[in-house]
């Protein structure tokens, strides 16, 4: 038995002249959580769907436990599916939606009752059996539906947005619970979204794309941490991406150049060729006049334009130079020390903070 439970092989999608995915390989090993992340129009969805079945690559293959599954109908992958929509159906009760499946499987009719039973039971709505989807709250059918596509016991659940029509405490809510439930089912999960922190809070890898093709994998830590793209640094939190105008090598660092003004940065992570200089708001320090600075501190001085207030953190606006802003977020409990709007501040960034990037 293969231990990939997917694998996708230069895959391609085209609808007529439109190509939507682009010759894209991806591994999903058994057990894992992988998201797949990136904004609308990406090819996120389609790509689940050829894996699904409900559409058929342009090229390349599909393997399912090593099998290709090019010319084998949705219902024969052993695959669960759970949309966004919930797609439950209204005519019929909880525990009827959470049967459907097994019965369209051949389950013997002596089985299906236990089962439905402890698919409730493992989405908490075991009391509800009887219930029709009206009656249930956004959360309550987005369990259904959950425990409809687990009780066939697939060894893949791909899932498409699944909560993107909840509240954001049923959200958070919900994320920590899909988690716990694959880390203890042990089964490899497919997950669809455009918001970068449902991803980043329940994946094992995450894996970007942007406009077809795949710009980034690997765990939350480093694709935040290490992006390669500008695309990724802006789509994955919240950067700082300014333009340079000529990077030089110190030996064991690179001198950067910011476009349109005579700021120059240190920073130790990058190449020659960057173009652009990536800074994460949290990276950069006020400082205090007087108070001594790292040795490996960039330190500059700007001019504090506005204030948002975010609970627990404040983004501060800085004017460097005409034309040239960049966002700083520190704790609100040091909002105390801040100068006002329209005064100037010091701020220091390590040099280790920034990235260099080509493109």
């Amino acid at each position: 038995m293969s231990a990939i439970d997917v694998e996708l092989i230069s895959v391609s999608k085209s609808f007529g002249p439109i190509s939507v995915v682009t010759n894209i390989d991806l591994k999903f090993p058994k057990g894992e959580f992988v998201s797949i992340l990136g904004p609308s129009g990406c090819g996120k969805t389609t790509t689940l769907n050829m894996i699904a079945g409900f559409s058929a690559p342009s090229g390349g293959d599909i393997r399912i436990r090593g099998r290709s599954q090019v010319d084998v109908p949705p219902e024969r992958r052993n695959i669960g599916l759970v949309f966004q929509n919930y797609a439950l159906f209204p005519h019929m009760t909880v525990a009827e939606n959470v049967a459907f499946g097994l019965r369209m499987k051949g389950t013997p009719k002596s089985e299906i009752g236990s089962i439905v039973q402890s698919s409730l039971r493992r989405v908490h709505l075991d009391t509800l059996a009887d219930r029709y989807p009206r009656a249930l709250s956004g959360g309550q059918q987005q369990r259904v539906a959950l425990a409809r596509a687990l009780a066939p016991r697939p060894s893949v659940l791909l899932l498409d947005e699944p909560l993107s029509n909840l509240d954001l405490k049923l959200r958070e809510a919900m994320r920590a619970e899909l988690k716990e439930m694959q880390q203890e089912l042990g089964m490899t999960f497919i997950y669809v979204t455009h918001d970068q922190e449902e991803a980043m809070a329940m994946s094992d890898r995450i894996v970007v794309m942007w406009k077809g093709a795949v710009a980034q994998q690997g765990d939350p830590g480093s694709i935040y941490g290490d992006p390669q793209s500008t695309f990724v640094a802006d789509f994955i939190g919240k950067s700082n991406i300014l333009t340079l105008r000529e990077v030089t090598s110190t030996g064991a660092a690179w001198d950067a150049a910011i476009d349109r003004c005579d700021i120059r940065l240190r920073a130790t992570r990058g190449k020659g060729d960057a173009r652009y200089c990536v800074i994460r708001p949290q990276d950069i320090q006020p400082l205090v006049d007087d108070a001594p600075v790292p040795e490996d501190f960039n330190v500059l001085r700007g001019m504090l334009r506005r204030v948002i207030n975010l609970g627990a953190s404040l983004e501060m606006s800085i004017e460097l130079a005409p034309e040239i802003h960049v966002s700083v977020l520190v704790p609100s409990a040091g909002s105390d020390a801040l100068p006002a709007p329209g005064q100037q501040l010091k701020l220091g960034i390590p040099a280790c903070a920034l990235k260099l990037l080509a493109d």
